[in-house]
């Protein structure tokens, strides 16, 4: 049983998701609240295993209280829902740990799907999302990226955990990374734990990360 809690300032919204999410038989909604330090109330007396996280919210937003769910409760997967079309917004809660992150428009079936693929250890990061990180970044390095990015175990990575870190700051899935670099799906997931385990970071969603802000995405794929 997969447990949900979501945290959304809007009343209707909350109540309508819990009641919905309640309907799979193999999700069980523990917690509903208004705003972040809510949350974080109901966290810390029952942890769930997924948080649907709004990201406007008043004493607490989503950014903040996902930063802090992490730190207290590393396992626990946050999903942003958000109508807001905001980069800097995007980036900051994938960047404080969240796994992903949707609009309010997507579909119930979606929705659905998206939770089961974070407990089941995936990451929400699609090419939109990249796209907006990227946009974020350019627009605060105003374009000046490092081609050669500096970072602890950077120099330690081999060329193809280089190219698959540059395809997963794209969006791409580990499929399309196979069929990019003509390697077998067993060689890219082995490349990319590899890549995780050499930079220190938890999962995909921060190794996308790692590739837009060192500017890894900017590079061309080594040959």
């Amino acid at each position: 049983m997969i447990h949900v809690m979501i945290a959304d300032d809007q009343e209707l919204i909350r109540e309508s998701l819990g009641i919905v999410l309640g309907q799979n038989s193999d999700m069980q909604v523990t917690g509903l609240a208004k705003d972040g330090q809510e949350l974080l109330s109901l966290v810390e007396a029952d942890v769930p295993d997924v948080i649907l996280m709004d990201i406007r919210m008043p004493v607490i937003d989503g950014v903040q209280a996902t930063k802090a769910v992490k730190e207290r409760h590393p396992e626990v997967k946050v999903i942003v829902l958000t109508t807001f079309d905001d980069d800097e917004y995007v980036y900051g809660a994938l960047r404080n740990g969240a796994s992903g992150y949707l609009l309010k428009g997507v579909s119930m079936q979606e929705l659905a799907a998206a939770i089961r693929k974070v407990t089941s250890g995936g990451a929400i990061m699609t090419p939109e999302v990249t796209a907006k990180v990227v946009k974020f970044f350019s627009q605060m390095a105003q374009g000046s990226f490092c081609a050669a990015p500096e970072a602890p175990g950077a120099d330690e990575l081999t060329r193809t955990e280089r190219n698959i870190a540059n395809l997963v700051g794209h969006g791409l899935s580990n499929k399309e990374i196979a069929d990019r670099l003509a390697l077998s799906g067993g060689t890219v997931r082995n490349g990319l734990s590899s890549a995780l385990g050499k930079l220190g970071l938890r999962d995909r969603t921060q190794l996308a990360l790692w590739a837009v802000q060192t500017g890894l995405v900017h590079a061309e794929i080594e040959k």
